[in-house]
C-alpha cells in the first residue's frame, strides 16, 4: 500500500507543454482521454481532404457530472502552426466560429464519474475553406482548455516514398531511411527553397519529427530527397500493448488486477529492453476505448490506475524515461515520467486510464527507444510526409501533397 500512496502523488501533477512539442495540447488537468480519429479510424492520423468526404471526429472527458459549456473555434495556421495573418477569417472558413459544444453524455454505472463530450469537423455549422493547417481550441469562458492540431489536404502534388534498412550510416541493423519523391504535376514552382516546406513524422512523434530539409535532386518537372541523412530514422521496436476488457479479468499483457478504494489498479506484465527482434503486431502507438460488451463504450468504460513497469538498468546518460503512446499526446511530462526503484532495478509509473486497448513504449527525453526497447530494422513503423507551398504573391501555405506508408 504504501507504494501505491507513493505512484498515487504524481497522477495529478500536470504539466502543459509548448505548441510545437506536441500534436495536441490539454490544459487543464480533469480533462482525459483525449481522442481525435478520421472517420472514427484509429489507425488514420488527423488529415482530411479539402472538400472530401473525411470527417474528424474529436472526444474528450471531463472528470465529473457537472455540465461545463464548452465553446469550439478554428484557426487556419502557416506551416509552422502560427496563426495565418494575412487570411480573414471568411477566406478559410464556412461557418460561424465559437460555437457551443451540444453533444455529450454522463457517464453510466462507473467508479469515476465524467461526463464525455464530442464533436465533428466539418459539420453542419463549420467547414474550413482552404488547405493548410488548423487548429481547433476547445474552450470554457474565454479560456482554452484542449487544442487539437489536423491538416486539409488538397493533394495537387503527387508523392512516392520508398523505405529501406539500408541506409547512408548502417545495413539492416537499427534504422531506416526514407526516399522521398515529389511531381510538381503543373503546379509552377520558381524557387523551390521559398516555395516548398516538407514535414516528415514517424509515428506520430511530433518531438522527433523531420522538416525544413532540402533536396538533393532538383528537376524542372520535380524535386527528389535520394541519399539524404536528414531522412534517416532510428528503426525502433514494436511497440507494446495492454486490454482491459474487464476489470474483474485480467486481459492481454496484464500481470493481475487489484482494488484500492477507490480506483481499481492494473499492473501490467513487467517489460524489459528486447535483445532480439521479434515480430508482432501493432497499431504504432493507437488506443481505442472497449469494454467486454463493447456497448456505449464512451460512457460505460471504467477509469482505472494502470501500473507500468521497465525492469532495466538506471539509463542516466540519456535522459528520462518516459511511457508514451499517442494517449499520452507526446507529452514528456511528470504525468509520464517514471520512477526508478533502486532495490527492485526497475523502472515504475501509475497513470490513470479509460479502460481499453492501448499499445505503449518507452522512450527517453532525447527521443530515443533503443536502450528501453531496442532498436531493430525489422520494425514496422509509420511515416506522415506533408508538403507545404506557396504560391509566389501567395497569402497562406497551402497542404498540397500528404503520404502516409508503412515501412
Amino acid at each position: 500500500m504504501a507504494r501505491i500512496r507513493t505512484l498515487l502523488t504524481a497522477l495529478w501533477v500536470f504539466n502543459s507543454l509548448s505548441l510545437l512539442a506536441q500534436h495536441h495540447t490539454i490544459m487543464d488537468e480533469s480533462i482525459r482521454t483525449l481522442q481525435v480519429k478520421v472517420n472514427d479510424d484509429i489507425t488514420l492520423p488527423p488529415v482530411i481532404s479539402l472538400n472530401g468526404n473525411s470527417v474528424l471526429n474529436i472526444g474528450w472527458d471531463q472528470l465529473s457530472h457537472t455540465y461545463h459549456r464548452y465553446t469550439y473555434r478554428l484557426q487556419h495556421c502557416d506551416k509552422i502552426w502560427e496563426p495565418s495573418t494575412e487570411l480573414f477569417e471568411s477566406d478559410w472558413l464556412s461557418g460561424v466560429n465559437n460555437l457551443p459544444v451540444e453533444d455529450y453524455r454522463t457517464s453510466f454505472n462507473t467508479s469515476q464519474l465524467y461526463t464525455h463530450y464530442q464533436l465533428s469537423i466539418p459539420n453542419k455549422d463549420v467547414r474550413p475553406r482552404l488547405s493548410g493547417n488548423y487548429k481547433l481550441e476547445i474552450c470554457e469562458d474565454d479560456e482554452c482548455i484542449v487544442e487539437v492540431q489536423f491538416c486539409v489536404v488538397d493533394k495537387v502534388m503527387p508523392i512516392s516514398v520508398g523505405c529501406s534498412s539500408n541506409t547512408d550510416i548502417d545495413f539492416q541493423k537499427n534504422h531506416h531511411q526514407l526516399t522521398i519523391g515529389v511531381n510538381y504535376n503543373g503546379v509552377r514552382v520558381v524557387d523551390v527553397d521559398e516555395q516548398l516546406y516538407m514535414r516528415v513524422i514517424q509515428n506520430r512523434h511530433w518531438n522527433e519529427r523531420v522538416e525544413g530539409i532540402y533536396p538533393n535532386i532538383r528537376k524542372a518537372t520535380g524535386i527528389e530527397f535520394s541519399h539524404h541523412r536528414g531522412l534517416i530514422f532510428e528503426a525502433g521496436n514494436e511497440f507494446h500493448k495492454f486490454e482491459l476488457l474487464d476489470v474483474h479479468k485480467p486481459g492481454l499483457g496484464i500481470d493481475y488486477i487489484r482494488w484500492y478504494d477507490p480506483w481499481w489498479h492494473i499492473t501490467l506484465n513487467e517489460d524489459r529492453p528486447a535483445r532480439a527482434y521479434i515480430s508482432d503486431e501493432d497499431q504504432n502507438g493507437a488506443f481505442v476505448i472497449r469494454r467486454n460488451w463493447d456497448e456505449d463504450n464512451d460512457i460505460m468504460a471504467e477509469y482505472v490506475i494502470v501500473h507500468f513497469i521497465l525492469k532495466t538498468t538506471p539509463l542516466t546518460n540519456s535522459g528520462d524515461v518516459y511511457v508514451s503512446g499517442q494517449w499520452t499526446q507526446g507529452e514528456k511530462s511528470e504525468q509520464y515520467r517514471m520512477d526508478y526503484d533502486d532495490q527492485l532495478g526497475i523502472y515504475e509509473k501509475a497513470v490513470l486510464m479509460k479502460q481499453g486497448y492501448y499499445n505503449y513504449e518507452y522512450i527517453q527525453s532525447n527521443g530515443s527507444t533503443s536502450r528501453t526497447m531496442g532498436s531493430f530494422y525489422q520494425t514496422e513503423n509509420e511515416y506522415q510526409i506533408l508538403l507545404y507551398y506557396r504560391e509566389q504573391g501567395g497569402r497562406y501555405d497551402r497542404l498540397v501533397g500528404y503520404a502516409l506508408v508503412h515501412s
